[in-house]
């Protein structure tokens, strides 16, 4: 008696499983000989204009305010180091030796441009960039406010 009661459970949920796939298929194949949606026809083929991003470029213009431009003194910080979070720092294939002065420009949430320029030395290279990069984030924080979105926006060399 006692496998009698599950074996009978079983042998429901089997059945009612055999059931509900037949009335399924049934109901398949009655839709199968209705008029199956009829689909619209394909766009017309149209290639992509030319160009890496003919659709404009990835970040789209804002207005930009650009503060005056500062000249450090190699060595010397004007504001306070800001304890900015790691991000990935560029590197930059320039021919070092030709270099002359490095500037960086950081810019804050409002569009505001921060930009900062040191002279170079013989010797200046990649490894010296991140003082230069740091200066123009330091300005950036500093004379925004505390404006905690500030970012290396670019840096050139003359």
């Amino acid at each position: 008696m006692t496998f009698k009661f599950p074996l009978a459970i079983a042998l429901s949920a089997t059945l009612l499983q055999v059931y509900s796939a037949a009335q399924a298929e049934e109901r398949r194949e009655e839709r199968g000989r209705a008029n199956p949606p009829v689909r619209p026809a394909p766009p017309r083929f149209q290639e992509h204009p030319p160009g890496a991003h003919p659709h404009g470029p990835i970040v789209r213009p804002h207005p930009i305010r650009v503060m005056s431009p500062r000249v450090v003194k190699r060595g010397e910080h004007q504001w306070r180091h800001w304890e900015h979070a790691e991000f990935s720092r560029p590197i930059y294939y320039w021919n070092w030796a030709v270099i002359r002065s490095i500037s960086c420009i950081a810019e804050d949430s409002y569009g505001d441009q921060y930009p900062v320029t040191e002279d170079s030395f013989s010797g200046f290279g990649l490894v010296n960039m991140t003082t230069v990069e740091d200066d123009a984030l330091d300005r950036c924080y500093a004379e925004s406010g505390g404006d905690q979105s500030c970012y290396l926006a670019t840096c050139s060399h003359f």
